[in-house]
């Protein structure tokens, strides 16, 4: 069937059509919109293309053609503009390298939300990792540093070897400045900390489709906001981007899933520790086992605690207490919940000059509504938290059982509770 002529006037002139959509359409080669790398900004192309959608478009410098759908337009774009990766065959394919079952579903499932990328495989280990990348060829590489087997930093090496066009993203809690230079040193064109990720994490590959690097706020500050000066040649790649100046965070609410107990609470005493010691002030509500347990960590990491509690610096406060100011009828009250937020956070930052964004809180008030099977609720109260953290400008953590969600049923909430968070810990 002959396709319809299209004219589009552009300047410069297109390039003549590479004619492969003869024997898809049987047109002259003539017959199809031609995009060229010489048109200058990807907003033109688009405004050039809009009238197209879902037709054949020619994409001479690659001598393909393709089908103009929103999600192949909007990243044939970006690559045609800044000579980067190749759309003309079908989406973006990704490789996932992460040993963390539920963490490795977060970065599947934020990967496919956005159209022209694809998740091909997902691995746990380096050494499987290596052995994909050399059967696959992805274009982009999702990759850990704390792998088993193999490390991601050797993987990386390995990888860059095997497949020099690959581009690989590391995704790793690690955000001291040694592991930064050593990806970098390995290849890396991009550092996202798992922390970050929640919202930095689409930014980063897309920085890396227009041939950028990407550097996370948290590792920026660093200083890491250069090119690599030796080992991998990132010399045609521009000045990297960071998380400050790719997005603003719009609110710091941030949730883990631990193996156990003592995982939860070593986590929650790092993060109440960094607070109380520039300084600020920290909530926690939990129970009352896990309260003294957490009392002695942070006595145990060189805290003055009976001094942190007399100033008014460290509030520690019961779950069941808690929830009981603000649940009506086994539901969060919207009204009953602000107005306990807010002055429980704006009286604990009396202790703090009064500035609520020197004040952290973590806790287990939705968790516990969770274990009780309480789903829907436990979500809510997620919501409301999120509130919070985006107008009293505080920073959350929350804290639940891993084990819970790994069964098919938990699979959904553990998606359901990442999603109202803006970072996820493992």
């Amino acid at each position: 069937m002959w396709c319809t002529t299209y004219l589009i006037k552009s300047i410069p002139p297109p390039s003549r059509c590479c004619g492969a959509h003869r024997e898809t359409l049987g047109g002259p080669p003539d017959d199809l919109p031609c995009l060229s790398s010489n048109l200058p900004t990807w907003w033109l192309i688009r405004a050039i293309l809009k009238p197209y959608q879902n037709d054949k478009v020619c994409w001479p410098e690659h001598g393909r053609c393709f089908r103009a759908t929103n999600g192949e337009l909007r990243f044939a774009m970006l690559a045609t503009c800044f000579g980067t990766l190749d759309m003309s065959s079908g989406p973006i394919r990704i490789l996932i390298a992460e040993d963390h079952p539920l963490f490795r579903r977060f970065l599947a499932s934020t990967v496919q939300s956005r159209p022209g990328l694809q998740v091909v495989c997902e691995v746990p280990d380096g050494l499987a990792a290596v052995q994909k990348v050399r059967e696959l060829e992805p274009e982009l590489i999702l990759l850990d540093i704390g792998l088993p087997g193999q490390n991601g930093i050797e993987a990386a090496r390995q990888i860059r070897n095997l497949s020099p066009q690959s581009k690989i993203l590391f995704v790793t809690q690690e955000s001291s400045a040694d592991f930064v230079h050593a990806a970098l040193e390995a290849g890396a064109w991009g550092y996202v900390t798992k922390t970050d990720a929640g919202h930095e994490l689409l930014p980063a590959l897309e920085a890396l489709l227009r041939g950028q690097m990407y550097m996370s706020k948290s590792v920026a500050e660093h200083g890491f906001t250069k090119t690599a000066t030796s080992g991998f040649d990132h010399a045609e790649a521009p000045t990297a981007i960071s998380g400050s100046e790719a997005t603003e965070r719009p609110r710091w609410h941030e949730v883990g899933f631990f193996s156990d107990n003592d995982a939860l609470l070593g986590s929650f005493a790092d993060f109440l520790a960094a607070a109380l010691k520039s300084g600020n002030a920290g909530i926690v509500i939990t129970t009352e086992l896990h309260r003294n347990k957490l009392l002695s960590r942070l006595e145990s990491l060189g805290l003055d605690m009976s001094a942190a509690i007399r100033q008014g610096r460290y509030v520690a406060l019961d779950t069941e207490e808690t929830l009981s100011r603000y649940m009506v009828n086994d539901r969060p009250d919207d009204a009953l919940f602000f107005r306990a937020a807010d002055d429980l956070i704006t009286k604990t930052a009396q202790a703090v000059d009064g500035e609520r964004t020197r004040v952290v809180a973590c806790g287990e008030c939705a968790p516990l509504l969770w274990e009780r099977g309480n789903v829907e609720e436990a979500i809510r109260l997620e919501r409301l938290w999120d509130e919070i953290a985006r107008s009293h400008g505080v920073q959350v953590l929350c804290g639940y059982q891993l084990a819970p969600f790994e069964d098919e049923n938990g699979r959904d909430t553990f998606d359901r509770i990442c999603a109202e968070h803006s970072a996820v810990r493992s």
